[in-house]
């Protein structure tokens, strides 16, 4: 059939109905917000499926003749906007941070976005067949999801809003979205809490610090006590025991103003704190280091298996039509992956005056970004079934490109003197598109592994792909602008407003910046390899002794590198998670899941509150600053919503 007639009869698939693309796109952009909200904030994003497949049920079943495969597709292009949230949040704020760019463009964030996400979606769909039909690897957050849609279609849920789900959802939304206007609104709750215990006999600083945030609390909560734990680890190695020790043996380059602590003010003691914790973030980096090499020594026969298995998937598709059991024809997808690369390698190449040079490094970038964007999706793509999308390593393929684009670039930049000033630009770019790729990958299959366990048509799941992909390029530059506006991204911009954290930006930033300007503290460096050497030597341990218990690396340096106030909260959450799991070891699965809806929920609430606050503050009026007993209320409230979330987690989901 020609294409022509094949795409006049897409509309009349009932999963291509004005209604369900409605529903798509408002759910996508919601949800694509608040997970880029969520993500600069805390490093972390959350998965969109199963909140989306809960709202997606709620709404359809208004409607007559809806059915799973409706719902299946609104979650599907939902979960492809949060995950290409998390590759623009990774990555695109370096640009900012590092001064390349003053503020966000708008076209070159989209084209980013757009290319990345689109180069993830296609590289992936010739391994659909390979690893979900024949292979029919785990996909854990697939089947997961796939289980939230048959359980409610199969009781029948027919009652909107009604169901036990969406309320539990949609009422800890509201939580959400209240505490967050409630704190940064009217500035009636503090947004942390600050401990510093200087001990004046022995000239020790110990600071700790606690953010009151609920989303924070759930991301805790669906990170189970495991991750949770281990980055707490991490944020103790840098901050409890950093900043002290850092006094020991550092005496005299840290306390200038006076020799005793005992005659500092608290401001100044808060910005000693804040200054020596920004010199043990270089350990963290050193440790992430690690665990991204490690993370790639792993992945090498995975990666020439899933390479080989991409190739040979190209070869073999027949494009006979858009059959109910068939991806989306390769030809169509070939036609596509030029323009994807050709759109980031103009971006570089318009970076110079002289076309020589414009021409050199942009035919090099064509090829580094098609190198890189190729090999770490399939890895991504096959990661993402072995250990599911939450351990998917994209941080580490990341800063793997980061690292080899750096030093390749930084090295003809010694050649061709012109491209010194470009080439950490080109890094960042080059980077960005290939982070869009990896974590849209991983997304895609997870998405075909639930369509495959409810029956529905791949080729239409991959459309729904690419809607939430251009959904949300078009959104997420809007957004990267108002938050950065608002509460500054990766840096201060109003005093008294605490800024997004944007920690894989910052480590990003401060990699490629180190690289060309070589200099890169090699002592924390160093002593960051090291702790991440004995992390991965205790690991091996625990493994040889059969222990159920297991040390992830990128966690504990996360940990290290993340602001203590934020790693505290997760754990929290955690510890609410180990309790529940405790008390709920002999419950059903779908018992378990209540909780990650509510989580899920708080996440979304005060996410999309943020974002509105944001508009409110760059449009309207500025935020407000915190009232005299901010703190009190605030600890009173933040305990209300951990209460609530332990109590109703406890209940059943539909």
């Amino acid at each position: 059939m020609p294409i022509h007639q094949q795409l006049t009869n897409l509309f009349k698939h009932p999963e291509f109905s004005s209604r369900t693309l409605v529903i798509a796109v408002l759910i996508t952009l919601c949800l694509t917000a608040a997970n880029a909200y969520i993500g600069l904030m805390v490093g972390m994003t959350v998965s969109a499926s199963i909140p989306a497949a809960a709202l997606s049920m709620a709404i359809l079943s208004w409607f007559k003749n809806s059915n799973i495969q409706q719902s299946n597709m609104v979650q599907t292009s939902a979960s492809a906007g949060e995950a290409l949230a998390a590759g623009v949040i990774f990555i695109t704020p370096a640009l900012v941070i590092t001064n390349a760019w003053e503020q966000y463009h708008y076209w070159q964030c989209f084209l980013i976005a757009l290319s990345g996400g689109l180069l993830g979606t296609i590289f992936t769909i010739p391994l659909r067949n390979t690893f979900i039909v024949q292979q029919s690897l785990p996909y854990p957050e697939g089947v997961a999801t796939a289980k939230i849609l048959q359980s409610g279609f199969n009781n029948q849920v027919k009652t909107g809003f009604a169901s036990v789900g969406t309320r539990h959802i949609m009422q800890a939304t509201g939580i959400g979205a209240v505490y967050k206007l409630t704190a940064d609104g009217f500035g009636m709750m503090a947004q942390k809490l600050t401990v510093l215990i200087p001990w004046s006999q022995n000239n020790l600083l110990f600071h700790a610090s606690f953010q009151l945030s609920p989303a924070l609390l759930a991301i805790g909560y669906i990170l189970g006590i495991g991750i949770a734990a281990q980055v707490f680890i991490g944020g103790l190695v840098t901050t409890l025991l950093g900043i002290p020790l850092q006094l020991v043996f550092n005496h005299s380059e840290w306390l200038t103003n006076s020799p005793q602590l005992a005659d500092w003010s608290v401001n100044e003691l808060q910005q000693l704190a804040a200054q020596i914790w920004q010199q043990n973030r270089s350990i963290g980096v050193g440790t992430i280091l690690v665990g991204a090499i490690y993370t790639f020594i792993k992945l090498v026969k995975p990666l020439f298996y899933s390479i080989k298995q991409s190739v040979i998937s190209f070869k073999l598709q027949h494009n006979s039509g858009l059959s109910e059991q068939q991806d989306l024809p390769n030809i169509w997808m070939l036609m596509c992956i030029p323009l994807c690369l050709i759109a980031p390698s103009l971006i570089i190449a318009l970076q110079f005056n002289n076309i020589v040079d414009a021409i050199l490094i942009g035919l090099l970038s064509f090829v580094l970004l098609f190198a890189f964007a190729f090999v770490f999706s399939s890895v991504a793509g096959y990661m993402a079934g072995v250990v599911g999308s939450s351990n998917n390593p994209v941080s580490a393929v990341t800063i793997c490109t980061v690292l080899l684009s750096a030093i390749l670039l930084y090295y003809l930049s010694l050649w061709f003197e012109p491209w010194a000033k470009v080439a950490p630009i080109a890094v960042l770019f080059i980077a960005a598109v290939v982070c869009c790729s990896a974590a849209i990958a991983g997304d895609t299959l997870q998405d075909l592994k639930c369509g495959h366990e409810v029956n529905s048509a791949p080729w239409k799941q991959q459309c729904f792909q690419i809607l939430g992909v251009v959904l949300a390029a078009t959104i997420l530059p809007l957004i990267l602008s108002l938050l950065d506006t608002a509460y500054g991204i990766g840096r201060s911009v109003q005093h008294g407003i605490t800024p997004l954290a944007a920690p894989q930006a910052g480590l990003m930033a401060e990699l490629t910046r180190t690289i060309f300007d070589q200099t890169i503290n090699l002592f924390y460096l160093g002593l960051g390899v090291v702790f991440g050497i004995i992390i991965l030597l205790f690991d091996a341990l625990l493994h040889l002794r059969k222990a159920k218990f297991k040390l992830h690396i990128l966690a504990i340096a996360i940990g290290m590198y993340l602001p203590f106030a934020l790693v505290a909260t997760l754990f929290a959450g955690g510890l609410i998670s180990a309790i529940l799991s405790f008390k709920q070891r002999n419950s059903e699965d779908e018992h378990k899941s209540t909780g990650i809806l509510i989580a899920s929920g708080l996440v979304t609430g005060e996410a999309l509150m943020g974002v509105m606050l944001a508009i409110s503050a760059t449009f309207i009026m500025p935020l407000p600053t915190e009232i005299s007993a901010a703190q009190y209320t605030g600890l009173f409230g933040f305990a209300l919503v951990a209460l609530y979330l332990y109590k109703r987690a406890r209940s059943k989901p539909f």
